[in-house]
């Protein structure tokens, strides 16, 4: 299986287009982190809130995908507690609950220092489909 989860995030385009890698992968766990560039500013020159949003959106997505089941967002939110600049900043989502058709995850993004930069929290549909059938 996690071969499986290996081929699904290398084939997430966007997360490649930021920059983003994984770390660690786990049943019900991930670790990405992204070291931050020129692109991911906004207009004053902090991290986009975007930028943030995909990062906690790609740990969120490759654990709650991790049982080998194809597992999609239905609900999503963020809240953002500090801006930073440089540097990398990481996102660790684990596993709140789960049952065959919902599931919650909790994802912290922190920056280089362990400095807590926003808390994401997500539910998932957990379809029926197994992942090792769609990320050929």
């Amino acid at each position: 299986m996690e071969k499986d989860i290996e081929r699904y995030f290398d084939r997430d385009r966007f997360a490649k287009h930021l920059g983003i890698t994984l770390v660690d992968s786990s049943p019900g766990y991930a670790k990405v982190c992204m070291q931050i560039n020129e692109s991911h500013l906004n207009g004053v020159g902090i991290v986009h809130g975007g930028a943030i949003f995909s990062i906690a959106d790609c740990a969120f997505a490759v654990a709650s995908n991790s049982h080998g089941t194809v597992a999609l967002a239905i609900n999503v939110a963020i809240s953002f507690f500090r801006a930073t600049r440089q540097g990398t900043l990481c996102a660790e989502a684990r596993e709140v609950a789960r049952n065959p058709k919902l599931a919650t995850y909790e994802v912290t993004v922190t920056d280089e220092t362990g400095e807590l930069v926003a808390l994401f929290q997500g539910t998932v549909y957990r379809k029926k489909d197994r992942l090792a059938d769609v990320v050929v």
